[in-house]
């Protein structure tokens, strides 16, 4: 038999050596029964030593962490998947007469025996355990991840040839994903530069692979992935921006009213266009074959006076500089061959928003709106982009409408009550 170690410690089963847990403790019993081991009480939770709650700078962290990261994986799913129909597309005709359902690990050959088996286990546990919910799952090559499905292109390049204009250029996009993915496939820290490279390498990764452009208006807004995906749940607006800086930086004047084949705004002076879109552009636009109609705010009407007052103005402030817009847009419309197609015109009602509507009688149309609060100036006000055309809500069912023809409606009545400026 084994002996008590000093001390009164016991040796259990496994020939560790236990402590004497409380024994000799001030107030506590030390009527242990023999072989049994008494243990220490557990500690207060205030002395265990590093604080367990979380912050509000730590809670700031993981969310910007995880919206980051969620971001990041709608990007990465789109293009695996789209690169996985691709590579079906391409490659199943080839192999599929001769080795029927085994064509992916035909495909795959000798130099991707060992993943494409894997693939194969994976799946063959996943049958077997009932991970497989959906039966379009049920084949070797969903369970090929990104990196594997480029190893088939590759391998295969002439077969994917004729469909993509630069092998190099597809290659470049994948490696920058790669980092991406290593990242959010491990729950690490996505810096929000990386988060910018991945967002931009995956939409000219689907382009090339033939999945973009399908929103007509994206040649002028890009289509967000992430709002294509979940866009539903707020109407047809597409950004929000504190301000108008805000708004410039991520959406140049340019952007929004470059070649645009129609163009209607009202407002009071219409700065987002005035003064960030030069009269030269707007010559060339008008020469081009483009449509204006510019609906300022009469500088002389009593309803500039209550809004100077609201943004605590010089008296006739507002209005000088109203009036500087409009001679500025007569100068723009005197310089061209057809001034019929640049209009100008004045309301005399109390302004209740601006909006710019850039061809806004099509599905390709996009509008930047901002309402006018009582204290702040229009640089200051919050900005909405809405993106014009039906959306596809659910398989067969279409929302029609939303704020942009709330705005487009707006526009036109005015345009109706209006008189027009010489």
């Amino acid at each position: 038999m084994l002996g008590g170690a000093e001390g009164g410690a016991r040796v259990g089963s496994g020939g560790l050596e236990l402590p004497p847990g409380d024994e000799g403790r001030e107030g506590v019993s030390t009527d242990v029964p023999p072989g049994a081991v008494s243990l220490a009480r557990p500690m207060d939770a205030g002395s265990i030593g590093p604080e367990l709650d979380w912050g509000a700078d730590a809670w700031s962290e993981v969310r910007t962490r995880a919206q980051r990261a969620g971001r990041a994986y709608i990007w990465l799913n789109l293009v695996e998947q789209r690169l996985r129909a691709v590579v079906a597309a391409v490659l199943r005709p080839v192999y599929e007469p001769v080795h029927g359902d085994d064509w992916v690990v035909a495909a795959a050959g000798p130099t991707g025996q060992e993943w494409v088996q894997r693939a194969v286990a994976v799946r063959e546990v996943s049958r077997r355990k009932g991970y497989l919910l959906d039966p379009a799952d049920d084949n070797v090559l969903s369970f090929l991840t990104l990196p594997q499905l480029r190893e088939l292109m590759v391998q295969h390049w002439p077969c994917f040839e004729p469909y993509f204009d630069d092998r190099r250029d597809v290659e470049l996009a994948l490696d920058e994903l790669e980092v991406t993915r290593n990242v959010v496939s491990r729950n690490r820290a996505l810096s929000e530069a990386v988060l910018n490279q991945a967002e931009r390498a995956s939409a000219r990764l689907l382009e090339m692979l033939g999945a973009g452009g399908d929103v007509p208006s994206a040649r002028r807004l890009p289509v967000d992935a992430v709002e294509d995906l979940v866009g539903d749940r707020y109407a047809d607006v597409v950004a929000v921006h504190p301000d108008r800086v805000r708004l410039l930086r991520q959406f140049p004047a340019e952007d929004i009213f470059g070649g645009a084949r129609r163009l209607d705004a009202i407002g009071i002076g219409l700065n987002l266009l005035v003064q960030n879109f030069s009269g030269r552009r707007l010559v060339r636009l008008a020469e081009s074959g483009s449509r204006v109609r510019l609906l300022f705010l009469n500088p002389a009407s009593s309803a500039v006076k209550r809004r100077e007052r609201e943004l605590g103005m010089k008296r006739g402030e507002l209005g000088r500089a109203v009036e500087m817009n409009i001679l500025h847009m007569r100068r723009v419309r005197a310089r061209l061959r057809d001034p019929g197609a640049f209009e100008i015109q004045v309301y005399d009602e109390t302004p209740r928003c601006t909006a710019y509507l850039v061809d806004g009688d099509g599905a390709d149309g996009i509008a930047v709106v901002q309402n006018y609060l009582r204290r702040t100036r229009g640089m200051e006000a919050p900005v909405l982009v809405l993106r014009n055309g039906d959306k596809v809500v659910k398989p067969g069912e279409i929302e029609v409408g939303g704020l942009f023809p709330t705005y487009r409606e707006e526009f036109e009545q005015m345009w109706a009550d209006s008189r027009p400026v010489s």
